[in-house]
């Protein structure tokens, strides 16, 4: 098939979000004795917690404008229930992305109020590059790990 002819026949893309898209960021390089979650580091996860808000509820205004769009009363049931299925998928990863909101203002919150980049078992610090990796994290790596542990004996 020529070229020309497979660009005028593909269909683009759907955008969906990706949990990744908060990490269009410049990772944060501290120097030598800087001491850990100061303010500038606060200010630098502050600001990947505020774009990764505002890219999730972009994908809510999507959601919303799409289904407006695109609902439509199908005379045939199975074009339908391919329709509902569709928007039940897409509002179940909305409501995902609900609460991964709250998360992420809870997470601002503690930001906030000093308290954010410790672990909540231990005390310890989390480590910049691990709250690059999930800025949402509230256990360092070692009690997350003995949490799953923990976890899957407990399930199974």
């Amino acid at each position: 098939m020529p070229k020309a002819a497979q660009k005028t026949t593909a269909k683009p893309a759907a955008k969906k979000a990706e949990p990744s898209e908060f990490k269009s960021f410049v990772p944060y390089k501290p120097k030598r004795g800087e001491e850990y979650m100061n303010e500038k580091q606060r200010d630098h996860f502050r600001a990947i917690l505020l774009n990764w808000k505002a890219n999730l509820m972009q994908e809510v205004d999507r959601t919303v404008t799409h289904m407006k769009d695109e609902a439509a009363n199908f005379p045939d049931p199975a074009d339908r229930a391919t329709q509902e299925e569709e928007f039940s998928l897409e509002l179940r990863t909305r409501d995902r992305e609900r609460k991964l909101i709250k998360k992420i203002d809870g997470t601002i919150e503690r930001i906030d109020q000093d308290d954010y980049g410790f672990c909540d078992a231990c005390g310890v610090e989390i480590g910049i590059k691990r709250l690059e990796a999930r800025p949402t994290a509230t256990l360092c790596i070692d009690c997350k790990t003995l949490a799953e542990i923990k976890e899957k004996q407990e399930l199974g």
